[in-house]
């Protein structure tokens, strides 16, 4: 199986990107982190990946996943 390519929100300047994890190319820039939060979210669900959103710090502060989750706990 093919893995699929984590999304990541990351600062890009002034700005915020929503780019796929390895790629060198933006999806694209947005004015705020939820811009480009909501983008990454579409993309991740498209993809069956997790997104990371980081800080502007770099540092991740939030994933999710909207794939096959292999840890995924059912109580």
């Amino acid at each position: 199986m093919k893995k699929q390519k984590n999304v990541h929100v990351v600062p890009n300047g002034n700005q915020w990107s929503a780019k796929s994890a390895g790629s060198n190319r933006v999806a694209n820039n947005y004015d705020t982190q939820a811009e480009a939060i909501a983008r990454a979210r579409q993309m991740a669900i498209n993809n069956q990946s997790e997104m990371l959103i980081h800080g502007r710090d770099g540092r991740i502060r939030e994933k999710n996943s909207y794939g096959n989750d292999p840890q995924n706990i059912k109580g």
